[in-house]
């Protein structure tokens, strides 16, 4: 059986690395492992076409500095952040940077594998078409303007609890709000809400 693509993993810990080895070699990718981001910098350029799934928090260059070095290279290659849990608006941040993706530790197999299956089908070549904008933007107007309000808290990186004391009204309340944003925008998580925010205008790159 043909591998269904590459897969650049960069963690500094050596248990990680071993699992999600293990882990994408099983579901048939081929992966590269790195310990360092300085080290798959060294490499990438003659590297093929690839998903990369970094952590972000490691010694030396970051993840984040990895997002801006790639970014000034004009890099083809889709990125996957793997954070740790509270790290939401440093996820946001990177995605602002170009990660197309986060996944928050500890993640489910599946979804991580998903994730770097869609990378791999965009191909080094994806683009962005302005109906698909025009389709953001008209999801958002269906928002109410107290689900606009939490929505722009969620992109911001807020938890449910601040955004509730910012606007007055009780944890429990921001939920329903929630759940109505996730629909209404047709996001499944919080990472495809922060993409299609993007794509909007909502954040700025």
């Amino acid at each position: 059986m043909s591998h269904k693509g590459n897969v650049y993993v960069i963690d500094d810990d050596p248990t990680i690395r071993d699992s999600l080895d293990f882990l994408l070699g099983s579901a048939n990718f081929d992966v590269t492992l790195f310990d360092r981001a300085a080290d798959f910098l060294d490499s990438h350029s003659g590297l093929g076409f690839g998903c990369v799934v970094s952590d972000v928090r490691m010694p030396g260059i970051d993840g984040m500095d990895l997002l801006r070095r790639l970014k000034a290279h004009a890099s083809p290659l889709p990125v996957i952040i793997m954070t740790g849990h509270g790290d939401i608006p440093l996820a946001v941040e990177a995605m602002k940077l170009g990660a197309i993706d986060f996944v928050e530790k500890p993640f489910e197999d599946e979804r991580l594998i998903g994730m770097i299956e869609a990378a791999l089908e965009q191909g080094p070549d994806q683009t962005k078409g302005d109906s698909i904008s025009a389709e953001i933007v008209s999801r958002i107007a269906t928002l109410s303007q107290r689900e606009r309000q939490v929505m722009d808290g969620l992109v911001a990186g807020l938890s449910n609890k601040l955004i509730a004391r910012e606007h007055n009204i009780s944890p429990r309340t921001i939920e329903v709000y929630r759940a109505n944003v996730m629909t209404k925008m047709q996001a499944h998580n919080l990472s495809e809400l922060i993409r299609l925010a993007l794509r909007a205008g909502i954040l700025r790159a």
